[in-house]
């Protein structure tokens, strides 16, 4: 083993920034929390270190037992091999990386250092459907799988969207039939996919993005530099409705913007409403900014019911991850914040909240998509929700966070197969937003607890969101059913983006009326 090279710097406090006033005047008890009441992460001594190890060395281990069961077949996954990179710290008992920030000057080495890879191809890489009813087919997934031979897109209690690497198609083909085990090839080749999703704008769409200041077609998934000069956008056009704050930063600085849209009103209800927890999952992101500017640009003409509801929208809670599928791997799911080993990064945010952190559906290996993380809230971004959540002066009502794919409206609880006392009233509530969206863009949704239409998985930010007091507290899988699953063409956006509007308009009328 070639010597490690070595790199030390130093992460500096990060000063309190002072927000700029709002030109809307709230009264008093409902402005923003202070910036610096959401807590940071503090200075810490970095050293970047490359590894030269030999990628046998770097392979998974098998997850345990206790994490094999079919009620987290989404562990089903496979390892993430393209880094070799460490971050580590000195003398660090518990999380040695817990703290760490970078300033703008080691940002930009991080960001080098972590994000410059070879984009990752896909040629020849296929998705498919198998049902998995029986033990015997979750147990040959599970031998699939620890042969790196499979990864798990999405699924239920019935079926598993599988990639398949394009080397493994045959064996795992022939694996398939010996079981007789039936299977559907849903994508033949997952790179044409990805190349074909997100085409470049055409000269009359770029025109326009000139003319109206921002960039936001939802014609095309944008870079998080085009949603957040939207976001600004909106701020300085609509001074009186609409204010920007940042409650945070992500692991490589990058930041976590909240956009507020409320005329101040004293009785108004309180909504949060996030997207990107999986940097992958695009048509997350879409759709909330899509939602943003909806209300922002006709606020006037908005009914009562959306006009009394203080609105909080955080577009991506995981901006690295976010980045990174737009830069190396489109597939990528964590963020992107080392865990401790040599090739594995990243937490799976949605598994990262306190609520029976640790539990099912998670694992404590960091090279599984499901990590856990050290701790519940280990990462910043997971961190800057609750602590801004918990200290913002606003009563939420309502917390929505949009996930892709499947077409699900889930409630809490997804940790084990259990519902909260008032479940009933959410899967009312529920059921009427998913009829709505069925009526107005023709897609259904299967409407249920977590666990109970999924499988568990302990330590979803919809499970702390209800435990903190929150009532109406939902993931909601948009489209669609698993054709394009997390590769959905640019021309999916304004439909999949409207229905949800329309059911979102329902809970807006359901608070009114409580």
């Amino acid at each position: 083993m070639e010597p490690w090279g070595r790199l030390v710097v130093l992460a500096v406090a990060i000063t309190a920034v002072v927000s700029s006033p709002l030109a809307n005047k709230l009264q008093p008890g409902k402005e923003w929390p202070t910036r610096n009441s959401v807590q940071q992460p503090q200075d810490v001594w970095l050293q970047l270190q490359t590894s030269t190890t030999d990628a046998s060395d770097l392979s998974t281990t098998e997850l345990p037992p206790e994490e094999q069961t079919d009620a987290a077949i989404e562990a089903i996954e496979v390892t993430t091999e393209e880094n070799n990179v460490i971050l580590r710290t000195s003398d660090s008992e518990n999380d040695p990386l817990e703290a760490v920030v970078p300033t703008e000057e080691s940002n930009d080495i991080l960001v080098k250092s972590l994000e410059e890879s070879e984009k990752v191809d896909y040629s020849g890489a296929q998705v498919w459907k198998v049902p998995t009813s029986s033990s015997k087919v979750r147990s040959l997934l599970g031998n699939l799988r620890s042969r790196n031979m499979i990864s798990p897109w999405g699924g239920n209690h019935s079926y598993i969207d599988l990639l398949v690497k394009p080397e493994a198609i045959n064996n795992v083909s022939q694996e398939l039939r010996k079981q007789s085990v039936p299977f559907d090839v849903i994508i033949v080749d997952l790179q044409k996919r990805i190349d074909e999703e997100n085409p470049p704008l055409d000269e009359n769409e770029i025109e326009l993005q000139d003319r109206q200041g921002h960039r936001m077609t939802w014609k095309q998934y944008h870079r998080l530099t085009d949603i957040h000069g939207f976001m600004d956008y909106l701020a300085k056009t609509y001074p009186r409705i609409v204010s920007v704050n940042t409650i945070g930063k992500s692991f490589l600085g990058r930041d976590l913007k909240v956009l507020r849209i409320s005329d101040g009103k004293p009785t108004n209800k309180a909504v949060f409403i996030d997207g990107g927890i999986h940097a992958r999952e695009w048509i997350s992101p879409a759709t909330v900014t899509f939602f943003i500017n909806q209300f922002a640009e006709n606020f006037d003409e908005e009914s009562d019911d959306v006009k009394n509801i203080d609105w909080y929208f955080l577009p991506v809670v995981n901006p690295d991850g976010y980045e990174y599928t737009h830069q190396v791997d489109r597939l990528w799911r964590k963020n992107r914040r080392p865990a401790g080993t040599r090739q594995c990064l990243g937490t799976d945010l949605n598994r990262n909240f306190g609520h029976h952190w640790g539990g099912k559906g998670s694992s404590g290996n960091p090279c599984s998509d499901i990590y856990r993380g050290s701790k519940a809230f280990s990462e910043p971004e997971s961190k800057a929700v609750s602590d801004f959540i918990l200290n913002s002066a606003a009563e939420f009502k309502a917390y929505l966070t949009y996930h892709s794919y499947g077409q699900y409206l889930l409630y809490p609880w997804g940790y084990d197969d259990a519902v909260p006392p008032d479940y009933k009233d959410l899967d009312i509530v529920g059921k009427e937003i998913a009829q709505e969206i069925q009526r107005v863009g023709g897609s259904k949704y299967t409407v249920g607890s977590s666990s109970g239409v999924l499988y568990p998985a302990s330590g979803g930010s919809d499970d702390w969101a209800k435990a903190q007091g929150i009532k109406y507290s939902y993931t909601i899988e948009l489209s669609d059913t698993g054709r394009y699953g997390f590769i959905l063409p640019t021309s999916f956006i304004e439909p999949v983006a409207k229905e949800s509007l329309a059911g979102l308009r329902v809970l807006a009328r359901k608070l009114n009326e409580a």
